[in-house]
């Protein structure tokens, strides 16, 4: 009886988990087919006439590209601008995050259990209640720190600033609940054996967190690319310096109809965040396990 209630729960479980997925994923099915449908058809007919009489276009891509329509589009650009920006905000908050994580676990100093309770608390502070102290800091300066005053390119110092200090409560609390739970036994033998803190960073402590540390990174790229508040307020919007989140508003038009743009634009946008996150899903799915279980 336990065999067969066992295997009547575990189809009951797959069915509903398909039945989610197709629910799920139809909406997205119907923003991709209607990418490369003509511009007339999706102003007249619904996503799913396209099973009966197909008509397939790649002119919306083209469009979304290189521009034209009623919008600026050029989306070209802002993904040069949108890289630009999300490979040093990962960067920057992983590798400060890393080494902030293993001092707190591994390096014994008075106040360290407060440090850790403060860097829990600073992730309830709302990111949008800290950007008017930034850009009152870029544009006159705090105590000691001068005032920023980047134009250009130079832009993209401050989105860089902020996409780390808003990263680093989280990631440092996440990386340290990894490191915290390494095994004692194997850091104390690497100590006695004479190994300096920058050995056991970088060749003991570095490959076991590794999953830890592709969780956060996929988690924070992701959270960078699709970001439009902290871009649109610190970037100043323009072609030169704005994301593809930027770029996506002007796809709607001055009425906000032009929804062969939009779609097409949309897939464009999510395309490298789907490679980044398939490519690195066995590590993401290993951390988000690691430091669930104490070894």
């Amino acid at each position: 009886m336990t065999c067969v209630r066992e295997r009547l729960a575990s189809r009951a479980f797959t069915a509903i988990a398909v039945v989610i997925a197709v629910l799920w994923t139809t909406p997205t099915l119907g923003v991709l087919l209607s990418s490369f449908r003509p511009e007339e058809e999706i102003r007249t007919t619904g996503w799913w006439s396209v099973f009966g009489t197909p008509r397939l276009t790649l002119d919306n891509y083209a469009e979304v590209l290189s521009g034209g329509g009623n919008g600026s589009g050029r989306l070209a650009e802002h993904f040069v601008n949108s890289v630009v920006i999300a490979l040093p905000s990962v960067l920057f908050p992983l590798v400060l995050a890393f080494l902030a994580a293993y001092a707190l676990a591994w390096v014994d100093f008075r106040g360290r259990d407060a440090l850790v309770v403060g860097i829990f608390a600073l992730q309830i502070v709302p990111l949008q209640m800290a950007l008017v102290p930034l850009l009152k800091l870029f544009s006159e300066g705090w105590l000691f720190l001068p005032a920023w005053h980047l134009t250009g390119p130079a832009r993209f110092g401050q989105v860089w600033f902020a996409h780390t200090v808003f990263a680093l409560p989280f990631a440092v609390f996440l990386l340290h609940n990894v490191l915290a739970g390494l095994p004692r036994d194997l850091i104390e033998a690497a100590r006695v054996d004479g190994a300096s803190h920058g050995t056991l960073l970088l060749r003991i402590v570095l490959p076991l967190a590794r999953p830890a540390l592709v969780t956060f990174a996929v988690i924070q790229f992701i959270w960078v690319w699709n970001d439009l508040l902290v871009a649109l307020t610190l970037s100043g919007g323009t072609a030169e310096t704005a994301p593809m989140t930027v770029g996506l508003v002007s796809l709607a038009g001055t009425y906000g109809n032009e929804w062969q743009r939009l779609t097409a634009g949309a897939f464009v946008a999510a395309s490298v965040p789907l490679l980044v996150f398939l490519s690195l899903r066995r590590h993401f799915a290993r951390g988000l396990l690691a430091g669930s279980v104490k070894g």
